[in-house]
């Protein structure tokens, strides 16, 4: 089996090699290909790579190489994991809308927006040069925003999955606190990416005893403290748990006030990513460091193991929390919009499970951002200062039209360089 991560030089990858090496039962890699133009990150991320997994026993073989085509060639699954504009670009979508007074995020709003902008283009030329290389096979998408990523990958009729590491980290804080293996612990997780909410925690699959009123019961405190939310704001959900990025929108103003106060996010993993570095280039280690669980994406090896075994046919759990077709799983939204849901994966791809009636609350909220959504996407595709307009108009967390003018030039401003429209 041959894997290729696009964006190999990252220093999120030792996260993943960590994962293929111990969990090679599951997906028995032989060759893994990084592939990244970055070459110095890529010999450093490259030489620590093969010593996790030589460390560990796996007689695996790991290339290094900036040619995408070469990289892609023959491989069974390609992984993307790619930041267009680096941290330079994640700092800026950090900061100008809160010019606005609106919140600065790399993965949603204005900043979200940006990144889209930025990404999508190039991630559907990647996407174009694998079919043309190897048209068997799966992209999966880690690269965000993965929602309006995927779904520009698959309307292009590219073999796609999309993957977040919200679901897994709920997965197994909930195993934590009820004392079981992350295994036992079925979620049903409905939205979109990074809009989700978890509305039953289930032992031991699908059918599973529901023990999501335990879990409040037990341990609702904890939780919301997690979620940096009030206890009784999870009570008045009505016994659901948001992700951590509905804070955004639940608590929208408070937040702006906070990212006004401190650091942005992407100034403390420029630093962390710098301090990384320089201990990949160690040749003593031969692990995945421990300040590399405070860079982000924590649990995203086991969650790409997982659903590539499932999508390459090796062994593992079918069940899987992707990003997807909606195709009437969720009835308020056009069958074309791509879901954050629990899916039943195979070598055919994902199937979502049915969803229950869901609760208006979210339901409207999932359909605004989706509306966001696609005129994101026709922006991405098609450029234009009108489009980036009506997509950030379209956004509930801007939503008024004096904010999305001022966003709509800052954002051309801040991107012109990766904008052949602008």
């Amino acid at each position: 089996m041959k894997l290729t991560v696009v964006g190999g030089g990252s220093t999120y990858t030792p996260e993943l090699i960590d994962g293929f090496a111990r969990l090679r039962d599951t997906l028995p890699v032989e060759e893994l290909v990084l592939v990244d133009p970055a070459a110095e990150r890529l010999e450093l991320v490259g030489g620590l790579a093969r010593r996790i997994f030589a460390k560990q026993g796996h007689g695996g073989r790991i290339v290094t190489t900036s040619d995408l085509d070469a990289g892609v060639e023959g491989a069974d699954a390609v992984l993307l994991q790619l930041r267009v504009g680096g941290q330079a670009a994640r700092q800026q979508d950090e900061t100008w809308p809160l010019e606005c007074g609106c919140i600065g995020q790399e993965t949603t709003g204005a900043g979200g927006l940006a990144k889209a902008l930025r990404t999508v283009p190039v991630v559907l030329d990647i996407a174009e040069r694998v079919r043309r290389t190897n048209p068997n096979a799966w992209i999966i998408d880690f690269t965000n925003p993965v929602g309006i990523v995927t779904r520009a990958l698959l309307q292009a009729g590219h073999k796609a999955v999309g993957l977040c590491n919200v679901a897994i980290g709920f997965q197994r804080k909930f195993a934590n606190l009820l004392g079981v293996t992350p295994s036992e612990i079925h979620l049903d997780h409905l939205g979109l990416n990074h809009l989700t909410w978890e509305t039953a925690v289930r032992l031991g699959g699908p059918e599973g005893e529901n023990v999501l009123p335990k879990l409040l019961g037990e341990h609702g405190d904890t939780i919301a403290a997690d979620l940096k939310l009030p206890t009784t704001l999870l009570d008045r959900l009505g016994g659901v748990i948001p992700s951590y990025y509905l804070r955004y929108y639940y608590a929208h103003d408070e937040v702006v006030r906070e990212l006004r106060t401190k650091p942005s996010r992407a100034a403390e993993v420029a630093a962390m990513e710098k301090q990384l570095l320089e201990m990949y280039g160690d040749p003593a280690l031969d692990e995945k460091p421990e300040l590399l669980a405070r860079r982000g994406g924590a649990y995203y090896s086991e969650a790409a193991v997982d659903l590539a075994a499932a999508l390459l046919g090796s062994t593992g759990n079918p069940y899987q929390v992707v990003n997807t077709y909606n195709g009437g799983t969720l009835p308020f939204l056009p069958d074309d919009a791509v879901i954050e849901v629990q899916a039943a994966v195979g070598a055919n791809g994902p199937v979502p499970l049915p969803v229950p009636d869901v609760d208006p609350l979210f339901a409207g909220l999932v359909a605004n951002v989706t509306g966001y959504e696609e005129l994101a996407l026709e922006a991405a595709l098609r450029g234009g200062r009108d489009r980036v307009f009506r997509a950030l108009l379209a956004h509930p967390l801007v939503g008024q039209y004096e904010y999305a003018d001022a966003l709509t030039d800052r954002l051309i401003a801040h991107n012109r360089e990766h904008l052949a429209w602008a």
